[in-house]
C-alpha cells in the first residue's frame, strides 16, 4: 500500500529525510535544556547551603548553554515545520497529478468500476487526509520516541525508581491509546465510504439542477442531501465520541504521575538522597516522556484516519487497466473498414447475460450505415468496441482489417471520432472546444467544420463569434447548437471513421438532412456510422442494422428491410403513417 504511493515523493525526497533530522536535533535540545537547569539549580543551591563560592561566570556559563540549546531547538523547530509542510504539500501534489495520469489509462470498465463520485473523492479528500497524516509522521512520529528513549535513559540516570513509575505511566497510556484507536478505525473507514455517498448527489444535483427545479424537485434532493450528509455526520461523531475520551484519560494519568513524582521526589529530598535540581530534571524529563506518548497516540490517530484514504488512493493507483496497448502495436489505420465476426459482449466477465450476442457484420470504407433498434437494444454499446473502448468477450474486431486489440490505442482512437448520445462542452470558447478535434487546426479549418455541421449561423449571430465563451459544460447554448458543436468538433480529427450516436436527436429534420448531406458530399470516404430513433435520419444510408436485445435482426437498405422486417416496419409506420393514432390505439 505505501509502496504504491512512494513514487510521489519525487523531487521531495530530501525534504522528506531532512524533516525527522531537523526533528531529532530539536528533541535533543529539549533533552539538554532540562539537565543543564537542574544542573543551574543545583550549583545554586549548593552555593546557599555554603558547600560552595557562588561565581557568576559559572552562573553566566549556564544560562548561556541554555540559551544556546534554546535557540538551536527554535532554528530546528522552524526549519521542520517550514520542510515538512513543503515536503507533504509536494507529497499531495505528486499524488493528485499520479491519480489523474492513472485515471486517464482507464477503460470505461475501470471508470465503472470505481464511479466518477468516488473517484472524486479520492483525489479531493482522501488525498488532504494523506497528506495531514504524512506531515505529521515525518515531523512528529520521529521526534516523539527520540524524545521518549532520551528522556527515559536521563531519567534512569537520576533514579530508577522515580523513572520506572514513568515507564508504567506510559504504558497505561499506551494501552488506552491502543484500545481507541482499534475502536475508532472502523468508524473512520465507513465514514469515508458515506463521502462517496454524499459526493455522488452533490454532483448529480448540480450537473441536472435544470431538471430539477423544472420538476420542482428542490424539496426532495434537499431530502437527499440531508440523508448523505447525515450518515458522514453520525459516523463522524461517533469516532470523535471515542476519540473524546483519549485526552481527558491522559490528562489524568500525566497529572497523577506528576503528584506522584512531586510526592516521592519530596520525600527523597527530605531524606537527602535526591537534589531539587535533579527533582527538576524528573518533572522535565516525566512530562517529555508522556508528551512523548501523546505525539505518538496524534500521529497513529491521524494514521488511522488517514488509513482508509491511504487504502482507496493506492487502489487507484494499483488498478490495472483492463485495456492495454499489445508489445507491438500496429499504428496506422489502413481505412475505415469495420468488421465484426461473431462478437458476444458484457460489461462483467461473471455476468450471466450478454449485452451483445453473436454480431457479425462488415462495413466498407466510406459506406454510410444506421443502426436503429429500441431503447436498451445495444447500440451504443456496439459501436463503443469500434474504438476499443471495452474490450470483446469473444469473437473479433477489426478495423481496416486489422484486430482493434493489436492497435496502439491512440493511434486507433485519432482515427475514430465519436458524437456521443450525451453532449459534453467544456468551459472556454467555441474555438477552444472544436480545437478538441485537432489542436492545430486552422481558422479556416475550423469555420469549414462548423459550416459542415450547420454550427456557422448561430455562432454568427453571437457577437463574440467562435471566441464566444460557452460556460461549464456549455450551459450557455441550447442542445441542438451543443449538439452541431460536438458534431464540428469530431469533424476536425479527419477521422477515418465517424460514429453519430443519436446526435442529431435536437435538431430539426431539415438541419439533420443539411448534416447528412453535407458529410456525403464533402467526407465520401470517411466511413459513417449514424445511431437514430428516426427512421428519416438512416432511411438513404447504404445499409441500416435493426438491433433488438442485443442482436442484429435485421440488414438492409431502407427499402429491403420494410419488406422483411418487421420491427423495422412497424418503428416506420409509427413514425410515418399516422404513428400518433397506433399509440392512441
Amino acid at each position: 500500500m505505501v509502496k504504491s504511493l512512494t513514487p510521489s515523493l519525487r523531487g521531495y525526497r530530501a525534504l522528506t529525510i531532512l524533516t525527522p533530522l531537523v526533528m531529532i536535533g530539536e528533541a535533543v535540545m529539549e533533552i539538554v535544556i532540562p539537565f543543564v537547569m537542574g544542573d543551574l539549580i543545583n550549583y545554586l543551591n549548593d552555593c546557599l547551603d555554603g558547600l560552595d563560592t557562588m561565581q557568576m561566570s559559572q552562573v553566566l556559563l549556564f544560562g548561556g548553554a541554555m540559551l544556546l540549546c534554546a535557540f538551536f531547538s527554535l532554528l530546528c523547530g522552524v526549519l521542520g515545520g517550514k520542510f515538512a509542510s513543503t515536503a507533504s504539500a509536494g507529497f499531495a501534489k505528486n499524488l493528485r497529478r499520479d491519480m489523474y495520469a492513472k485515471i486517464q489509462t482507464y477503460s470505461f470498465a475501470n471508470i465503472d468500476k470505481f464511479s466518477t463520485a468516488s473517484l472524486v473523492t479520492r483525489l479531493t479528500t482522501d488525498v488532504t487526509n494523506t497528506q495531514n497524516a504524512f506531515q505529521m509522521c515525518i515531523r512528529m512520529l520521529v521526534r516523539a520516541p527520540v524524545l521518549f528513549i532520551f528522556a527515559t535513559v536521563m531519567s534512569y540516570q537520576i533514579h530508577v525508581g522515580l523513572a520506572s513509575m514513568f515507564i508504567a505511566a506510559a504504558i497505561v497510556l499506551g494501552i488506552v491509546v491502543a484500545i481507541v484507536l482499534i475502536k475508532v478505525v472502523p468508524y473512520f473507514r465507513t465514514m469515508f465510504k458515506k463521502y462517496d455517498s454524499l459526493n455522488a448527489v452533490v454532483q448529480e444535483d448540480l450537473t441536472a439542477i435544470r431538471v430539477v427545479k423544472s420538476y420542482v424537485r428542490e424539496s426532495y434532493e434537499i431530502e437527499k442531501m440531508k440523508h448523505a450528509t447525515g450518515e458522514v455526520y453520525e459516523y463522524s461523531v461517533k469516532a470523535e465520541k471515542i476519540l473524546n475520551y483519549l485526552m481527558p484519560v491522559i490528562q489524568v494519568v500525566i497529572n497523577l504521575t506528576m503528584v506522584l513524582l512531586l510526592f516521592f521526589g519530596g520525600r527523597l529530598i527530605i531524606a537527602g538522597n535526591l537534589q531539587i535540581g535533579d527533582l527538576s530534571k524528573l518533572l522535565s524529563y516525566c512530562a517529555q516522556i508522556l508528551t512523548g506518548v501523546i505525539m505518538v497516540a496524534m500521529c497513529l490517530n491521524f494514521i488511522s484516519m488517514s488509513r482508509g484514504s491511504v487504502e482507496r488512493i493506492a487502489e487507484v493507483l494499483d488498478e490495472k487497466p483492463s485495456l492495454s496497448n499489445p508489445a507491438e502495436p500496429v499504428t496506422e489505420v489502413k481505412d475505415g473498414s469495420v468488421e465484426f465476426d461473431h462478437v458476444d459482449f458484457a460489461y462483467r466477465a461473471d455476468a450471466e447475460k450478454n449485452v451483445l450476442s453473436d454480431i457479425t457484420f462488415s462495413i466498407r470504407s466510406g459506406e454510410t450505415v444506421g443502426i436503429i433498434g429500441g431503447t436498451g437494444s445495444a447500440k451504443t454499446t456496439l459501436v463503443s468496441l469500434i474504438p476499443r473502448l471495452y474490450d470483446v468477450k469473444s469473437g473479433s474486431i477489426k478495423v481496416g482489417g486489422v484486430d482493434v486489440r493489436d492497435y496502439d490505442m491512440e493511434a486507433l482512437r485519432n482515427q475514430v471520432a465519436v458524437v456521443l448520445q450525451k453532449n459534453v462542452l467544456f468551459s472556454g470558447s467555441i474555438s477552444e472546444n472544436l480545437r478538441w478535434g485537432n489542436e492545430n487546426a486552422t481558422d479556416e479549418e475550423i469555420r469549414e467544420a462548423a459550416s459542415l455541421a450547420q454550427a456557422s449561423e448561430f455562432i454568427r449571430d453571437i457577437p463574440e463569434g467562435f471566441d464566444y465563451d460557452l460556460g461549464q459544460g456549455g450551459v450557455n447554448v441550447s442542445g441542438g447548437q451543443k449538439q452541431r458543436l460536438c458534431i464540428a468538433r469530431a469533424l476536425l480529427k479527419n477521422p477515418k471513421i465517424l460514429i453519430f450516436d443519436d446526435s442529431t436527436s435536437a435538431v430539426d429534420t431539415k438541419t439533420d438532412a443539411l448534416i447528412r448531406a453535407g458529410l456525403k458530399k464533402h467526407a465520401p470516404e470517411v466511413t459513417k456510422i449514424i445511431i437514430a430513433q428516426r427512421i428519416a435520419s438512416v432511411q438513404e444510408s447504404d445499409r441500416i442494422i435493426v438491433m433488438d436485445e442485443g442482436r442484429i435482426v435485421g440488414i438492409g437498405t431502407h427499402e429491403e428491410l420494410l419488406k422483411t422486417s418487421d420491427i423495422y416496419r412497424e418503428v416506420y409506420e409509427s413514425q410515418v403513417k399516422g404513428g400518433d393514432e397506433d399509440a392512441q390505439k
